[in-house]
């Protein structure tokens, strides 16, 4: 893939993510950090209870019905990626990139999208569904550009 000059990367997950710009050109891209963020979750006993509530049905001479357990982490990370959603449609607004491809697991990339106006989505180049944020740089940078 062709990194455009000056083109902006996000590369994230439900916890972690790294915006990066390309100061080289297409044919060799230098990428560099701006910006970082990671987030510690917390396990589900810590965020809400430990175990799943039930119900008596209204119906069935009082049977309890189980209620599946809120997956709080998962709940966390959608969140995270709403934030990052926000960070990256004030950079868009503010004129701070044109090019934007955008490097995350497929449960992520569907939270971004959810967040994404107009604008944002006519800068976006490419979206590729991976998880690299425990990648080094030179790794990421090889990965993208090969």
């Amino acid at each position: 893939m062709l990194i455009p000059h000056q083109a902006l990367i996000l590369v994230a997950d439900g916890r972690k993510y790294l915006l990066i710009r390309n100061a080289g050109d297409s044919s060799h891209p230098d990428l560099v950090v701006e910006a970082h963020r990671e987030q510690e979750l917390h396990s589900n006993q810590e965020l809400g209870t430990d175990q799943p509530s039930s119900s008596f049905a209204s119906s069935g001479g009082g049977r309890r019905a189980s209620i599946a357990m809120t997956d709080f982490h998962q709940l966390e990370e959608d969140k995270f990626a709403s934030a990052t959603a926000d960070i990256l449609l004030k950079k868009a607004h503010a004129g701070e990139f044109d090019k934007l491809i955008v490097v995350a697991p497929p449960r992520t990339l569907a939270e971004l999208r959810r967040h994404y106006d107009r604008s944002l989505t006519e800068c976006i180049l490419a979206e590729i569904d991976k998880d690299l944020t425990k990648h080094p740089l030179a790794e990421i940078q090889e990965i993208l550009a090969g």
